[in-house]
């Protein structure tokens, strides 16, 4: 698992590299359901954390969407 951070915290981990994708977790403090691009969104139990999965297969998946959740992200 490899952490990308800002200044004040983390704000995503890369938890899985392939061959032909990379997998990373986006923690929020609420569940996004309204999107196309996560595959997964989970509450950490005993937490008001929930973690947003997503899987790019190629560059065209960062697209204005997932751009907007990291530009979230990292503002949190």
């Amino acid at each position: 698992m490899i952490g990308i951070s800002n200044a004040h915290k983390r704000i995503a981990w890369v938890t899985q590299l392939g061959k032909n994708f990379i997998h990373v977790v986006f923690p929020f403090k609420q569940h996004y359901e309204d999107n196309l691009c996560f595959q997964k969104v989970g509450q950490v139990p005993g937490q008001n954390q929930f973690n947003h999965h997503l899987r790019v297969l190629n560059i065209a998946d960062i697209n204005e969407e997932v751009l907007a959740y990291m530009r979230l992200a990292y503002e949190m």
